[in-house]
């Protein structure tokens, strides 16, 4: 079998297993949170307002989700705890875990390819490359952090 679409069908796999248990576990924690002392706030009527737009047009966002990076859990949690039905929630969960499976399964292999390939002909060059794509990675996460950071300058922040 092809290595690609062996890998593509075991990340599918886990990504619905994943991204499934995610939605279920929401779905309980919504079902909780009914029944729980926060039951009034919930069901206020902008909340159900908001509830059944989210069931109606959550199945979308939750497609989309999986072609972003830390956005798929949230979107699978909240489509559970808001109670997406499950016949618009399931195909949304399995045409945006094909397009991530297919996504991590041809890129994900190409790229461990090129640096094996490094590697293998040229180690200096193969350390390199995998120094180099540690540092952007680093340098991006700081620069995210930097920016999310209230500032010294910001007077909301001096005044806390």
């Amino acid at each position: 079998m092809d290595k690609i679409a062996l890998t593509a069908g075991a990340l599918y796999v886990i990504v619905l297993l994943r991204a499934g248990g995610t939605f279920a576990v929401g779905w309980l924690a919504g079902a909780g949170a009914r029944r729980s002392r926060f039951a009034g706030r919930i069901s206020s009527a902008k909340f159900r307002r908001a509830e059944r737009a989210i069931q109606r047009w959550g199945a979308p966002v939750v497609a989309v989700s999986f072609l972003t990076v830390g956005f798929q859990t949230a979107a699978n949690f909240l489509a559970g705890s808001m109670r997406v039905p499950l016949p618009r929630y399931l195909p949304a969960l399995f045409l945006g875990g094909a397009a991530w499976a297919l996504l991590y399964a041809t890129a994900g292999l190409g790229v461990l390819e090129v640096l094996r390939t490094l590697f293998a002909e040229r180690p200096a060059l193969g350390a390199s490359a995998v120094a180099v794509l540690l540092l952007a990675v680093c340098a991006a996460v700081l620069y995210r952090r930097r920016r999310a950071a209230p500032s010294s300058a910001d007077p909301v922040a001096e005044e806390s």
